[in-house]
């Protein structure tokens, strides 16, 4: 075969390494490499009239697509995780609570299966004060009043005041109950507030649209260990905004946190923790 048509190309011409350069050919579509491009096995062209072109329904121009990475999960070494764990002499250096295993009937039935359970929370006994209060100065007042009625010989309003002294006994014995049936649950994706004897109520915020939050202390909430949560979320209407009461606030603001931005340590931790235990049931 002849040579091809035209003078040599000169060696001192300025220009000739960027022509050169611009007449590359087109890098093509590359199965085995990570980026799409580069020579090597397996190349197929990305133009779509190539017959070997992959078309994948999606861009609706024709152009392949190289598949998303599959996503790996963070690997947390054991000195990263040193301090999250209880030494050997039982020493607990993390202030975050413990994570409880199992939710309690009361609130398994407002878990989905897909969430993974942190914890749940009755308000802190300060909740009850009054209803406590109110239930002692009432067995004192009618108390006293009952054994007045009695030696004036009225029988009717003897028996009045102790009626009115079991209807505030029974007033006292529901917002007993109604303490103990209120729960405040996290999970990792939402918190959750769940209320109510005869008419459950149930709201919840997702942690991502969790924008800001905070807690509150008084001097006496300081005092005794709790305070007042307020949850910031984007939109304007907000189901679960103000929760008070909520014992350990510090500890458990720190679990929320936790459960916000640092997820995959919550789960390192906990697949630790399961390893241990299964390791002490072991042995």
């Amino acid at each position: 075969m002849g040579s091809p048509s035209g003078p040599p190309p000169d060696p001192d011409d300025p220009d000739r390494e960027r022509r050169e350069r611009d007449t590359e050919p087109i890098p093509r579509y590359r199965d085995d490499d990570p980026t799409g491009y580069g020579p090597g096995p397996g190349d197929r062209s990305s133009y779509p009239d190539d017959p070997g072109y992959p078309d994948d329904g999606r861009s609706g121009r024709g152009w392949a697509r190289n598949p998303e990475p599959e996503y790996q999960a963070p690997v947390f070494s054991d000195d990263e995780l040193a301090g999250l764990r209880a030494d050997a002499a039982g020493n607990v250096p993390r202030r975050v609570l413990p994570l409880e295993d199992e939710p309690s009937s009361l609130v398994a039935r407002y878990l989905f299966p897909t969430e993974r359970y942190r914890g749940e929370w009755k308000r802190h006994w300060i909740h009850l004060t009054t209803p406590i209060l109110v239930g002692v100065a009432a067995t004192f007042v009618l108390g006293y009043l009952s054994g007045f009625l009695a030696g004036q010989d009225v029988g009717a309003l003897t028996t009045i005041a102790v009626l009115l002294w079991f209807a505030v006994m029974g007033w006292v014995a529901w917002k007993v109950a109604d303490w103990w049936f209120d729960r405040f649950i996290l999970t990792n994706k939402r918190v959750m507030v769940v209320n109510g004897i005869i008419t459950r109520k149930v709201a919840m915020m997702p942690l991502a649209r969790v924008t800001d939050m905070k807690y509150e202390q008084t001097p006496t909430g300081r005092a005794l260990n709790y305070g007042t949560f307020v949850l910031e979320s984007a939109g304007q209407d907000q189901a679960l905004r103000e929760i008070k009461n909520l014992p350990n606030p510090n500890e458990l603001y720190l679990r929320v946190v936790e459960e916000m931005y640092e997820p995959q340590a919550v789960e390192a931790r906990l697949g630790k923790e399961a390893d241990e235990a299964k390791a002490d049931d072991g042995a």
